[in-house]
C-alpha cells in the first residue's frame, strides 16, 4: 500500500494541517507529514475540508441473505462508504436470521469481500427472532465474527424473563443487548402512526409513546439488576428520552441512539398516506422531535444511528397500512445531522464526531474505529465539506433501493471522501473499487 498524504485538512474544524498515512495508520501530522512521505505518495488535496474520524453506524439493515432484491452487503456497504461510514453493524433480521456463529461469519465474510467498509454482524437475541429461546450468543461472540451486540430489531424482546436471561448471559463478555422498544400489547404489528388526533383522523392504527417508554424503563431495571448493558435503539419520543435520562441517573448501563429521520421529519407528513414515510417507530410530533434534538445535544442520547432500511418497490408501493416499514439512511445521515444540529448551532463538529463516530464505536466494541485523529491511530477517516449545499437525488444512490424520505431536500454539509485504513473507498458519492 502506498503512502497517502492529505494536505490542507482541518481536523474537527480546527487549524489546517497535513496528514500522512502509512500502512493504514496515521504516521505523521503537521509539517513533518510531507517531508516523511515516500516518493510515490498518493496526494489528496483537502483545502477547505474538515477531517473527521470515519462514521460508525450501530443500526444498518443490509438484507443479505434473503432479500437481495432490496440490498446486498456489497451495495449497502457501498452506500455506507458514500455516506462517510467506515464501519456498520448489520442487523440480524435477515432470512435466515443471524442467530448462529456460521450465519454471523457469513455476513462478516461478505463484508470483507466487498471491501467498502467494515461490516460487523449483530446477532439475534432469540432464535429466529421468535422471542422465546436464546440464540447462540456465546458461540457468536467466540466466532471469527466476534459478535458483541445482539438485537431482535424489528421485534421487541417483550418477555422480561427472556430479556433478563440474555442480559445475564452477555455480561460474561460485556456484550450489549440492543432493544427495539415497542411493547406489543400497546403497539402491535399493525401500529403505524403516532397515536393522537392524526391517527384517528387518518384511520391508521396508533403507536403510543408509552409503548416505547415502558419498555425502556423495564429494561433499565433489568440492566441494574444484572449489571449488564442495554442499548435503546431508535428513541423516538419525549417520554422515551425521559426514561433514558432516568435510567442514567440511576446508574444503569444504558445507552441510546436516535435516527436522522426522527430528528427532522414529523408525523404530519403521513397526511398524504405516502408510504415512504412509514417507519417503525413512526414519525412523531414536533415536540418529540425537539426533545430528541435536545437530548442528542446534551448527551442523554449517545449516538446517531441510521436504521438504514432498504425496500424493493414492490414492498413499499402499497396502501399505507400494507407497505413495508423503513427508510434509507446511510448516504444522507451526515448531511441531515449536520444541517439540523451543527448549522443551527445545537452542537459543534467535535460533538457530531462524538455522536456519529466515537460513541457508536465504543458501544459496538470496535477498537479500530472512532479513534482520535492522532499519530498511531488507524486511518479510518472522512473528509466533509461543511458549507456545501446538496440536494438529495435518489437515482444517484449506491443502494439497490430508492425509499429515501429526503428526495429533493437541500441540506447543508456533504461527505467528500471516505478513507478506510488509508485507502480511499468513496469520493463525492462514487465508490472506489
Amino acid at each position: 500500500m502506498s503512502d497517502l498524504l492529505i494536505t490542507g485538512a482541518s481536523p474537527l474544524g480546527g487549524a489546517t494541517t497535513d496528514l500522512l498515512v502509512r500502512d493504514g495508520v496515521i504516521a505523521a501530522l503537521g509539517p513533518d507529514a510531507a517531508t516523511d512521505a515516500r516518493a510515490d505518495v498518493e496526494r489528496l488535496a483537502a483545502d477547505g475540508l474538515v477531517l473527521l474520524p470515519g462514521l460508525v453506524d450501530l443500526h444498518t439493515h443490509l438484507r443479505e441473505p434473503g432479500r437481495e432484491d432490496a440490498e446486498t452487503v456489497r451495495t449497502g456497504s457501498a452506500a455506507a462508504a458514500a455516506g462517510g461510514f467506515t464501519a456498520v453493524l448489520a442487523m440480524a433480521n435477515t432470512s435466515p436470521v443471524t442467530d448462529t456463529a456460521e450465519a454471523a461469519e457469513r455476513v462478516l465474510d461478505l463484508g470483507v469481500a466487498a471491501g467498502h467498509c467494515d461490516v460487523q454482524p449483530i446477532g439475534s437475541v432469540t432464535k429466529s427472532l421468535e422471542g422465546a429461546e436464546l440464540a447462540e450468543l456465546g458461540l457468536m461472540h467466540r466466532s471469527r465474527a466476534r459478535v458483541h451486540v445482539f438485537s431482535d430489531d424489528g421485534r421487541c424482546v417483550h418477555d422480561a424473563r427472556v430479556m433478563r436471561r440474555a442480559l445475564e448471559y452477555v455480561r460474561a463478555f460485556d456484550g450489549v443487548i440492543s432493544q427495539h422498544s415497542q411493547d406489543p400489547a400497546l403497539a402491535g404489528p399493525s401500529a403505524c402512526c403516532h397515536e393522537g388526533e392524526l391517527s384517528g383522523r387518518l384511520g391508521l392504527t396508533g403507536w403510543p409513546a408509552v409503548a416505547e417508554s415502558s419498555i425502556i424503563a423495564r429494561d433499565a431495571e433489568l440492566a441494574l439488576h444484572t449489571g449488564s448493558r442495554v442499548h435503546v435503539a431508535h428513541v423516538s419520543t419525549a417520554e422515551g428520552v425521559e426514561a433514558v435520562r432516568w435510567a442514567k441517573r440511576r446508574g444503569a448501563r444504558v445507552t441510546a441512539e436516535v435516527t436522522p429521520h426522527h430528528l427532522v421529519l414529523t408525523t404530519d407528513l403521513l397526511s398524504g398516506y405516502d408510504p415512504v414515510y412509514k417507519v417503525n417507530p413512526p414519525l412523531r410530533p414536533a415536540e418529540d422531535v425537539e426533545a430528541l434534538r435536545a437530548a442528542l445535544a446534551d448527551g442523554t442520547i449517545d449516538a446517531v444511528a441510521t436504521d438504514h432500511a432498504p425496500h424493493a418497490r414492490h414492498d413499499k408501493e402499497h396502501a399505507f397500512p400494507d407497505a413495508a416499514f423503513g427508510m434509507l439512511g446511510l448516504e444522507t445521515a451526515f448531511s441531515v445531522v449536520h444541517d439540523v444540529m451543527v448549522t443551527s448551532g445545537r452542537i459543534d463538529l467535535a460533538t457530531l464526531a462524538e455522536r456519529m463516530s466515537h460513541a457508536p464505536a465504543r458501544i459496538a466494541g470496535l477498537a479500530d474505529h472512532g479513534r482520535a485523529i492522532e499519530v498511531g491511530a488507524p486511518a479510518n477517516l472522512v473528509l466533509v465539506d461543511t458549507s456545501a449545499r446538496v440536494t438529495v437525488d435518489p437515482s444517484a444512490s449506491q443502494s439497490l433501493s430508492r425509499n429515501t424520505p429526503f428526495a429533493g431536500h437541500t441540506l447543508t454539509g456533504s461527505v467528500r471522501t471516505t478513507i478506510l485504513r488509508g485507502r480511499v473507498t468513496a469520493t463525492d458519492g462514487e465508490v472506489i473499487n
